[in-house]
């Protein structure tokens, strides 16, 4: 019988649990079970229902009957408290909510940010862990015992074992990237209380067996193990990049497009802060090096917008139409703050053309291509940043998770990089969380190129070359310039 794993890929509009199964040195991934996710409005706040996801997740694990192991994997900064008992005290908010604004400003009046970077690589985003924590009352935190990201939270409800997991710590912009240990100066600054971050865990470890009354309630099996997999989404998505050659960048396209590369040290430099990168651990300790980048949530919430107003609109047909639009008839710089919260997208996406002196966008199919041209340009400057920063030339981009099943964006951003695209594979995170569980419990080699070479096997990549010529790439980028001052990218992975 073929090792059976659970992947538990949480996202903020939706979760799911995978069976993956491990057949010698590949992994088939099925959908076992999905359930939905949303942020809803409680008290002022942007709340997620923490415990909605929990029973998502128990169902989906009770249609499994036996597996070998478990791993979870969700988006970053997000956090719940428990108390002394081990109790939830208080859920998790969502990171589009506005109160670490307010916070990061005041805390970086009194820290040195550019020091500040240099320790953790992290940029100071609104969202930030560091930041929602200032922003928290002090009596919150101090009636409080443990802080847990969402997928650590999961693993302790489903283990007993609280724990840290390396990647997703490393998003809080609270450890110091040298030590791999929490900055205790920030910590303090910020008013974060001793003890309410507990030792971080490295990524691959067992944390031990499920919970009895888990096993009761699922039906699994007793000594099916939990394991803290790259709990981080990004970090699950990059360790199934199947790379091809050394002179290569990713880009985990979703909800958001994070464009970066993995390297030995993490790149502090002033220059790296001014260009919106950030530095995030790997699942072998490597520094994933990359720049967050709106992503097809333009397009999605377009699509939730015709929706609510009656549309019947179908994906693959609207990408359709929107190959026929002429290429880069009207572009938009993605990361304007205008795109940044829920609402009237397309209204926004034509506002912004109008603005900049473009033809605006006037049906969905145009909006569809204003989108995914506007995208494949910021993938080009972010490439090119990238570039500069590390002085390595970039030949081959490698595209995973959802938006590599986007033939129009794969191809749309292999002709405006000029690069080589290798599109998959689409379910990158479930399987860097499946492969990380399978090598813990030694079900394939150690090492990051045996888990490349299973995640090549697993799903072969799909080529796209670049069609056409560069200059109307380059005066498409130019006309972005005015409106779009080299900021970094506001947003997040799911």
């Amino acid at each position: 019988m073929r090792p059976l794993l659970a992947a538990v890929d949480l996202g903020a509009s939706s979760g799911r649990v995978m069976a993956a199964s491990v057949e010698g040195d590949r992994i088939d991934l099925v959908e076992a079970a999905r359930f939905p996710n949303r942020a809803v409005p409680v008290h002022g706040r942007l709340q997620w229902d923490a415990l909605g996801l929990w029973a998502g997740v128990l169902d989906g694990l009770a249609s499994l009957g036996e597996v070998a192991a478990i791993g979870v994997d969700a988006w970053a900064v997000d956090y719940g408290l428990l108390d002394a008992r081990g109790h939830l005290a208080s859920g998790p908010v969502c990171y589009r909510d506005p109160r670490g604004a307010r916070a990061r400003d005041a805390l970086l009046a009194r820290v040195d940010g550019t020091a500040a970077f240099a320790r953790t690589g992290i940029q100071h985003q609104p969202f930030n862990t560091v930041f929602q924590l200032a922003a928290e009352h002090p009596a919150t935190l101090a009636a409080a015992d443990r802080l847990l990201l969402v997928p650590d939270l999961i693993a302790y409800w489903l283990s007993g074992t609280a724990a840290c997991e390396a990647t997703n710590a490393s998003t809080t912009g609270l450890v110091d990237l040298t030590t791999g240990t929490w900055d205790d100066a920030l910590c303090e600054a910020a008013g974060i209380p001793a003890g309410l971050l507990g030792p971080i865990t490295p990524t691959g470890t067992v944390l031990g067996t499920i919970a009895p009354e888990i096993a009761a309630h699922t039906g699994l099996n007793a000594d099916a193990r939990v394991v803290a997999t790259a709990s981080h989404d990004t970090a699950a998505a990059v360790a199934a990049v199947p790379y091809e050659g050394d002179s290569a960048a990713y880009i985990s396209s979703g909800t958001w497009s994070l464009v970066g590369t993995e390297t030995d040290r993490p790149v502090t430099t002033p220059a790296a802060l001014a260009a919106g990168f950030t530095n995030e651990r790997g699942a072998d300790g490597s520094i994933r090096l990359l720049r967050n980048v709106a992503g097809l949530w333009l397009l999605s919430e377009s699509i939730r917008t015709w929706t609510a107003r009656g549309l019947d609109v179908d994906l693959p047909s609207l990408l359709k139409a929107a190959a026929d639009v002429p290429v880069l008839r009207s572009v938009v710089d993605p990361d304007d703050p205008a795109f940044t919260e829920p609402g009237d997208m397309p209204a926004r996406i034509a506002a912004h053309c109008a603005r900049t002196g473009q033809t605006p966008p006037a049906t969905p199919a145009e909006v569809a291509a204003c989108v995914i041209d506007s995208l494949a340009l910021a993938h080009r400057k972010a490439l090119e940043a990238l570039e500069a920063l590390t002085g390595s030339p970039v030949a081959t981009v490698h595209i995973v998770g959802g938006g590599s099943k986007n033939t129009l964006l794969c191809q749309r951003t292999a002709d405006a990089t000029g690069r080589t695209v290798l599109a998959g594979p689409d379910e990158a995170t479930a399987l860097g969380n499946a492969l990380v569980q399978a090598q813990a419990l030694g079900l394939i080699p150690a090492g990051p190129q045996a888990r490349r070479d299973a995640a090549r096997a697993s799903a072969r990549p799909r080529r796209h070359e670049p069609q056409g010529p560069q200059g109307p790439w380059e005066k498409a980028a130019r006309r972005l310039e005015p409106s779009a001052a080299d900021r970094p990218a506001g947003r997040r992975s799911n």
